[in-house]
């Protein structure tokens, strides 16, 4: 099962794909992750990508594609499946990707949305902070967060109404517990009907 999981900074996606991953054996895929491993590999692209970020430049988003498509193509994520956390960040990543998966025969089963309050979201961060009693990850703060949320609504979230269009994407409310957002993801991947059917 190939799924890739969106939602804006702090939704949750980073300990639903560790959940996932346990459950269903599905590996998560990050792309700095992959990148970072392509390059001290010394494979082709991986060297391409290196000389782009030795000169400081970002890495375009064919290579970063390609790294990706690279690593799917391992035989053991061949077997177990992927869960793509925070990658594609634009719609022309979301094109590439589809455009790249195509030509290989390579599905994505479902493109699931943690759908959050951003209010309620800042809220959450804030008591995070709190309840580490000043132990904070850098991310973990109200200004921080605001300033990647202004990234993603500009650059991510019209990625929504991209797969929305294609009729490829399910939501989840990302604002339920920790443990309520599993069980709707469970409900999405092991669909009770299909189960029905087979029994």
């Amino acid at each position: 099962m190939n799924i890739i999981l969106m939602g804006p900074p702090g939704c949750g996606k980073g300990t639903q794909a560790q959940r996932l991953q346990e459950r269903y054996g599905m590996i998560q895929l990050s792309t700095g992750d992959m990148l970072r491993a392509a390059v001290a590999a010394g494979t082709e692209i991986g060297m391409k990508a290196k000389a782009i970020m030795d000169r400081g430049d970002l890495v375009p988003d064919e290579i970063v594609v390609g790294i990706i498509v690279d690593r799917i193509e391992e035989a053991d994520v061949r077997d177990k499946g992927f869960i793509l956390d925070g990658f594609p960040r634009t719609v022309a990543q979301a094109e590439k990707l589809d455009e790249v998966l195509d030509e290989r025969g390579i599905g994505i089963d479902h493109i699931i949305e943690l759908t959050v309050d951003e209010a309620a979201l800042f809220a959450r961060i804030e008591n995070r902070a709190r309840e580490s009693g000043g132990e904070v990850r850098a991310d973990d703060n109200a200004e921080t967060l605001k300033k990647r949320i202004l990234v993603y609504r500009d650059q991510t979230a019209p990625i929504l109404p991209y797969y929305e269009g294609a009729g490829r994407l399910e939501q989840v409310d990302g604002m339920a517990s920790i443990e309520d957002v599993t069980q709707q993801l469970e409900e999405i991947l092991e669909p009770r009907s299909d189960s029905a059917r087979r029994a």
